[in-house]
């Protein structure tokens, strides 16, 4: 089950593609419709539940931020555009976040990371509770909470969890876009940890479940922030 259902409204059919090529990337979202026809997009949102709505700015017929003040059920709203002066008002409408054309895989992951914790954040929740790492040529689903550090072994990450280790073919700045930032820090080049998994900070090291994992010299301002939050409870 997808945690996110999105659709994308955008008269270019080009740049449809595109997101419907990026969002194919993302586990947790579910591209349910894509339309060059805000009119048409309205209409299936009268009688469609949706969660996010990816929206350009520069449209002929009507712009998108008035296509934003008349949805109906308030989606979550991403704006698309190829014109960095819209942000502004993007914004003042509360929008998840502004993608600015032409925008990579990894900044439309980041905007759907946002928009899945204003998700879980309406519904009460602090946090995604799971997210999908490639393991060769499936995805496995883990829970965050059994995440107790990730550590770069060569080409691979090992992740290591409360039960057991997973080996996946990504690099670290994949997997940063995927975890929520105020549930792991880097705290290495090799290692990423669970802050909920901390047992110990140390001057050159930290303990995550009985495990020492080194602390990297461009990375001690990163633990500092880890200490206050722990300290502060």
């Amino acid at each position: 089950m997808h945690a996110l259902t999105a659709i994308a409204i955008d008269d270019e059919p080009q740049a449809l593609e595109v997101i419907r090529l990026h969002a194919a990337r993302v586990p947790f979202l579910h591209l349910a419709a894509t339309f060059t026809d805000a009119f048409e997009a309205i209409a299936y949102l009268q009688g469609n539940k949706v969660d996010l709505v990816f929206l350009d700015i520069n449209m002929p017929d009507i712009s998108g931020i008035d296509v934003a003040t008349c949805l109906p059920k308030s989606p979550l709203i991403v704006f698309t555009t190829a014109y960095s002066a819209y942000a502004v008002q993007g914004f003042d409408l509360d929008a998840v976040d502004y993608l600015l054309k032409p925008f990579s895989l990894a900044r439309f992951l980041k905007a759907c990371n946002k928009a899945l914790d204003q998700k879980n954040a309406r519904s009460g929740d602090q946090a995604a509770p799971f997210i999908f790492i490639k393991t060769g040529y499936e995805e496995e689903r883990v829970l965050l909470n059994d995440i107790l550090y990730i550590e770069a072994e060569g080409n691979y990450l090992s992740f290591v969890l409360t039960s057991r280790k997973l080996l996946s073919r990504q690099t670290m700045s994949d997997i940063l876009q995927l975890l929520p930032a105020r549930q792991f820090v880097r705290v290495h080049r090799s290692f990423i940890v669970s802050v909920d998994h901390i047992t110990k900070i140390a001057r050159q090291d930290i303990t995550v479940a009985g495990n020492l994992i080194p602390i990297g010299a461009s990375y001690e301002d990163a633990v500092g922030v880890i200490r206050a939050k722990l300290t502060t409870g």
